[in-house]
């Protein structure tokens, strides 16, 4: 691949004609200012003065300017930044100028510039030196703009949303020559922003008019830049997208917007979680910072979906050291390379053990003593925790208590731990054995005074491992069948950051004893957002991909549910955060029902496990299907004729 031929002031670049260049810049505006001076009429006199003083003038001017680093600048880079070192010379120069003719230093044909040369000549000099430069920059950018353009044509844009992050998104996209995007307006619903313009770009209309403007603008794709829109908002432009039709994409969310990452290269297609969760959550941060900064906190299941979330979160807010408990040397290590990289001040411990091993459990706090410890460490998986139950209770029921209890042994000011809305009336060992551990928690806070044990209740999470979503996204990358159990199931869905964020805020608010329950918005029916996935994909549902009933599994039921009936979930200051009335378990009781599960698990008796489980939680109908029929159905390819 051939170069692009250099333009003709190319040679501008070489380092000796920047010298040169300023220098006569600088000649030709000191004698502009004496021109200025004496209105352009000159005595002999003091042309005489003007063209001895020139050369000391000029050379002290350039030696200003390399002693203040102008000449490691790179001319087409120079902006906002640059201007005070420029400042910094001409001023500086100007001072022996003035100095000299007060001390009567040296021949009086340098040293008596008059003082009205002086001044106008610092502020011609200034500009003229920097002008230089900023015209150097635009030639650059006009001429990378112009080879760009004729390398490939730009897709004609409207970006949806005139707020923060569209003007962000705007100034990125303006901004580059190898962007791919022309951008040739905004559209959005504050009528009071029609009209007006936002990085040179004019605020075309409102959504509505998007079908008239997208032909009438010959618009090839529109680009959502609404880093706070609303889940059904969001639905409704990516529906009337669809309609138009025209394609649809997206920006990241306010949270990355806010870290800074928001460039062009980000903008992508439209995904399922978009629709779903670009809600943001608002935080109380300075309880949050109370809770965390500062504070050793420890974070189990730390390679996980949810743990490594949560232990992002809590980099952020600059705990005193942070440590990673997993028992998986993988995972572990790729969450510590991230968050070491990402949050250099923070000091990350990675420590590979069992949460179940209460041995090095014991070990690890004897050694580091967090203050605050957050457990996700969990088996999640429900069809696996069928097959496997004995499992279920080694990891959620015994890891749990062990971490729980040395916890309290050793002081942690909060213990947090991660439940599941399967612990509602389970009907699964996974949600049973979460049930348990929500007991084990309560009953660990009436026995150690100085720690807050509290839990916190949340339904499925988008893009977690073994999700839903990556299963649907790589069916239909394999052509399909996407595969749902029941066209009447629904669930609740949340983003990993949003849940994580108001996991830490329930953390920070607890008083001791606490079942925190997350709001989860409305649910949403799997086969829709099968439907969704399938569209997003470009694709037709039962057209060009089937759709395929396969069967409610073991432990699954149609509907979940964040609260059990008599729970009575009360409100919290948070909008998003309620607590759960449940009544703590008889702690003999529980101690009896534990200690025979741990039984029951070591000899790998099934059948005792689920009975024993549902001694401990009366509620749970363990192996009972739910009641709505399981039977095989599957919709094939149809013809377009027929409607989904």
């Amino acid at each position: 691949m051939t170069n692009p031929p250099r333009p003709w002031w190319a040679f501008l670049l070489k380092r000796p004609m920047h010298f040169a260049l300023d220098a006569a810049v600088l000649l030709g505006v000191f004698l502009l200012a004496y021109l200025l001076r004496f209105e352009f009429r000159v005595p002999q006199y003091w042309w005489e003065r003007a063209l001895v003083q020139a050369p000391v003038v000029v050379l002290t001017q350039l030696a200003a300017l390399r002693f203040f680093g102008v000449y490691a600048f790179i001319w087409r880079y120079v902006g906002i930044h640059e201007i005070g070192a420029f400042f910094k010379a001409v001023l500086v120069a100007t001072v022996p100028l003035v100095a000299v003719r007060f001390i009567h230093l040296g021949p009086k044909e340098i040293a008596l510039v008059p003082l009205s040369v002086v001044v106008m000549d610092t502020i011609f000099a200034f500009g003229g030196t920097l002008g230089l430069r900023v015209l150097r920059r635009t030639l650059y950018e006009l001429f990378e703009k112009r080879n760009a353009a004729a390398a490939k044509r730009k897709k004609r844009t409207i970006l949806i949303g005139a707020g923060r992050a569209g003007a962000l998104a705007a100034r990125e996209i303006v901004g580059r020559a190898d962007s791919d995007l022309e951008v040739v307006g905004f559209v959005d619903d504050d009528r009071d922003k029609h009209g007006s313009a936002i990085q040179g770009v004019k605020v075309l209309g409102s959504t509505a008019d998007l079908p008239h403007l997208v032909r009438e603008q010959h618009i090839e794709q529109v680009v959502i830049t609404i880093a706070r829109a609303a889940r059904q908002d969001f639905r409704r432009i990516v529906d009337t997208c669809e309609r138009i039709p025209v394609k649809a994409r997206v920006i990241p969310g306010l949270f990355e917007l806010l870290q800074g990452n928001v460039s062009v290269t980000r903008i992508r297609d439209v995904q399922v979680e978009d629709l779903l969760g670009r809600e943001p959550v608002q935080l109380d941060h300075e309880l949050i910072g109370r809770f965390l900064t500062g504070r050793v906190v420890m974070v189990s299941g730390a390679g996980g979906s949810i743990g490594s979330e949560l232990a992002r979160q809590v980099a952020r807010v600059g705990p005193k050291e942070l440590l990673l408990v997993e028992r998986a040397e993988g995972p572990l290590f790729e969450i510590d390379r991230e968050l070491r990289a990402a949050y250099p001040n923070v000091p990350v411990t990675p420590l590979i053990a069992d949460v179940g091993d209460e041995t090095r459990i014991d070990a690890l706090f004897a050694r580091h003593t967090p203050e605050v410890v957050i457990h996700a460490a969990a088996h999640k998986h429900v069809p696996m925790m069928e097959q496997n139950p004995g499992e279920a209770i080694k990891n959620n029921v015994v890891g749990t208590r062990t971490f729980a209890r040395t916890a309290g042994r050793h002081g942690a000011a909060c213990f947090v731990l991660i439940s599941t809305d399967k612990a509602v009336r389970p009907t699964s060992v996974m949600g049973a054995s979460k049930r348990v551990a929500e007991l084990v928690v309560q009953d660990l806070d009436r026995q150690f005074e100085r720690t807050t044990f509290v839990a916190v209740r949340f339904g499925n999470v988008l893009g977690s491992a073994g999700s839903v979503i990556p299963i649907f996204r790589e069916q239909i990358l394999k052509g399909g069948p996407v595969t749902v159990t029941h066209p009447d199931m629904v669930r609740y869905f949340m983003t990993i950051p949003e849940a994580s964020q108001l996991v830490l805020q329930a953390g920070a608010m607890g008083a001791g004893g606490e079942i925190f329950v997350l709001d989860m918005g409305e649910p949403v029916k799997i086969v829709d957002l099968a439907k969704d996935m399938i569209r997003l994909s470009g694709l037709k549902p039962f057209e060009d991909i089937a759709i395929e009933f396969t069967g409610m599994r073991p432990g699954e039921k149609l509907f979940e549910e964040l609260e059990a009936h008599g729970e009575g979930l009360e409100k919290t200051r948070h909008p998003k955060i309620m607590i759960g009335q449940l009544q703590p378990a008889d702690s003999d009781a529980l101690e009896e029902g534990v200690r025979r599960l741990v039984g029951a698990a070591d000899k790998g008796d099934a059948d005792e496990v689920r009975a024993l489980l549902g001694a401990v939680v009366p509620e749970a109908t363990l192996g009972a299907q739910a009641k709505a029929s399981a039977s095989v159905a599957t919709l094939a390819p149809r013809p377009a004729a027929i409607s989904a």
